[in-house]
């Protein structure tokens, strides 16, 4: 009797620990960048709130460094399903979707305010790209903010538009790389993670990237000078498989945007210090150069012709979300 009470005991801590492993969703995220960067910090802000509101039904698995994919690679691996979740920068879609690249069309947002008015949950411009890019079989979950577009230069300083003419500059999407040929400049589209031994063997004279890369990436480590230009802003956006979307119950649905949305809304919040934090640290290790109102206006002139090329590469689309943005 004592035998079968055992056995019976037995069969029930089983059947629990199955229905447990069975209930229990894992999400991968593939990362480019490393934990310790603020979209790393912001994902694990979200596998907390997530896998805590869950009781444990979901579990958050975060991939960071390119461990698995690449930042070209993440939008076509979410889409298949080969991996759940993943972050990539907005231009990835621009394949596909010209129109994602207004935020490189230079000086279209031109302040925090107007950023913060075209990113918000909801915002015209918004709401078209993400209904465009759930057409790719992907779901935008949230928005990460990595910051404004600076110019980086070896050797020679780069002040006015006249200063990139015959310079080989990293770009990372097309519409920066209008910008560059408008202002006679050659353009090299290269992944973030190819910056620093490009830069430290020559391979281009300078290059466009964020304000917190040249701290991340220890970019001033192999570059003389830091220009801000604050010509573009840079997006990020955090994707989910359709199929695994609407595969989750409407409970699971629910805690997943909860936590998207906060954690994107505390992260927009803070990029102003986070971006300041990063130019007092490299303050001392590169030489930062502002640029005064005059020498602005002039890039401004220089760089319109690239609002018409947006448009004709980006269709009606583009059209509609260039009016939009010209009204904040």
């Amino acid at each position: 009797m004592r035998k079968i009470g055992l056995l019976f005991v037995s069969v029930v801590v089983m059947l629990a620990l199955t229905t447990a492993a069975y209930a229990e969703k894992t999400l991968r995220i593939s990362l480019q960048l490393p934990l310790k960067h603020h979209l790393g910090q912001n994902l694990l802000d979200f596998k907390q709130e997530v896998e805590k509101a869950s009781n444990g039904s979901l579990k958050i698995e975060i991939y960071p460094s390119a461990q698995l994919y690449k930042d070209k690679e993440v939008p076509q691996a979410v889409a298949s399903g080969a991996i759940e979740m993943g972050v990539a920068s907005l231009t990835r879609f621009a394949g596909t979707i010209p129109a994602v690249d207004i935020f490189y069309v230079p000086f279209m947002f031109d302040s925090p305010e107007k950023v913060q008015k075209a990113t918000a949950a909801g915002s015209n411009i918004r709401k078209a790209l993400d209904d465009a890019i759930l057409g790719t079989g992907t779901r935008v979950l949230w928005w990460q903010a990595y910051g404004s577009s600076i110019i980086l230069s070896k050797k020679n300083v780069i002040k006015t538009p006249a200063d990139m003419k015959g310079k080989k500059v990293r770009v990372f999407g097309k519409t920066l790389g209008d910008t560059v040929t408008t202002v006679g400049g050659a353009p090299t589209m290269m992944s973030g993670s190819k910056q620093f031994l490009a830069y430290q063997r020559g391979t281009v004279d300078a290059g466009m990237t964020g304000i917190t890369a040249v701290k991340s990436r220890k970019l001033y480590e192999v570059m003389d000078y830091m220009t801000l230009t604050y010509d573009a802003d840079i997006e990020f956006i955090v994707i989910i498989n359709e199929k695994v979307w609407q595969g989750l119950t409407d409970q699971e649905r629910a805690v997943i945007s909860k936590a998207g949305l906060r954690v994107e809304k505390e992260l927009r919040d803070k990029m102003g210090t986070i971006e300041q934090e990063c130019l007092d640290f490299v303050q001392d290790k590169i030489e930062v150069v502002d640029l005064n109102d005059a020498e602005r206006a002039e890039w401004r002139a220089a760089t319109k012709p690239v609002v018409e090329r947006f448009e004709q590469r980006a269709g009606e689309l583009g059209k509609q979300i260039v009016a939009e943005a010209q009204q904040l």
